[in-house]
């Protein structure tokens, strides 16, 4: 006579690949949900990132500062390289903002990018003539 297998008995022929299919079940509710969560999250934040006027004012913010640390450093140490810098990388910044967006997202961005690394660089210069 055959013995008979319960619900309970982990050796049942299937019940390993049952254990796989509940896993595999709960990886792919925990995939969906946190695809659902990650799309809400993303498309919030990128609305709200990618909103012309956090870039303009984040460019007047930079001429502020870079207006007054620049203003400090040329006359600290003389020395017009990191001014001229500072005013290429704002001006390229400043043209990031003026280029429509959509189509020309990445033109936007690599402008927006080069502006910020060659004000960034101008910073660093004029920090280390400060010293």
């Amino acid at each position: 006579m055959a013995q008979r297998t319960t619900s309970t008995d982990t050796t049942a022929p299937g019940s390993r690949l049952d254990r796989w299919a509940i896993w595999l079940s709960a990886a792919c509710l925990a995939h969906c949900v946190a695809t659902t969560v990650l799309v809400a999250v993303l498309s919030t934040a990128g609305g709200l990132l990618g909103n012309p006027l956090i870039h303009e004012v984040g460019l007047v913010l930079a001429i502020l500062i870079g207006a007054v640390a620049f203003g400090k450093g040329v006359v600290a140490h003389g020395r017009p390289l990191p001014l001229l810098l500072g005013g290429a990388g704002l001006t390229m910044m400043a043209a990031a903002v003026t280029v429509p967006h959509g189509a020309h997202h990445l033109a936007e961005s690599a402008l927006t990018i080069a502006g910020v690394v060659v004000l960034a660089t101008g910073h660093a210069l004029n920090r280390h003539r400060h010293a």
